[in-house]
């Protein structure tokens, strides 16, 4: 059940990162929650396993684009790479 509620967090991650890559910006409140997040969630894994990678780096991601504008492809690498962990969280049994 846990895994799927993070899925959730890392489908709804992913779609913003693809989102900020089409131009829209969301408020930095959301950028904020959603990179405190997947700071958090990398913390479980412990930088351990390259999910927790990709977390660390998301939330980091989605931190520094408050403040600066980042590349568009690192944007969508994420998306992209967020929405793939998002997609393997729900294909799990259970």
């Amino acid at each position: 059940m846990l895994v799927k509620i993070l899925g959730v967090v890392d489908a709804l991650s992913g779609l913003v990162f693809l989102i900020m890559a089409l131009g829209v910006s969301f408020s930095s409140t959301l950028y904020v929650i959603l990179g405190i997040i997947l700071l958090a969630k990398s913390a479980l894994g412990m930088l351990k396993d390259f999910a927790s990678w990709i977390d660390f780096l998301g939330g980091l991601i989605l931190l520094l684009s408050i403040t600066i504008t980042l590349p568009k492809f690192i944007i969508i690498v994420m998306g992209v790479l967020v929405c793939q962990k998002a997609f393997f969280s729900f294909m799990g049994e259970g």
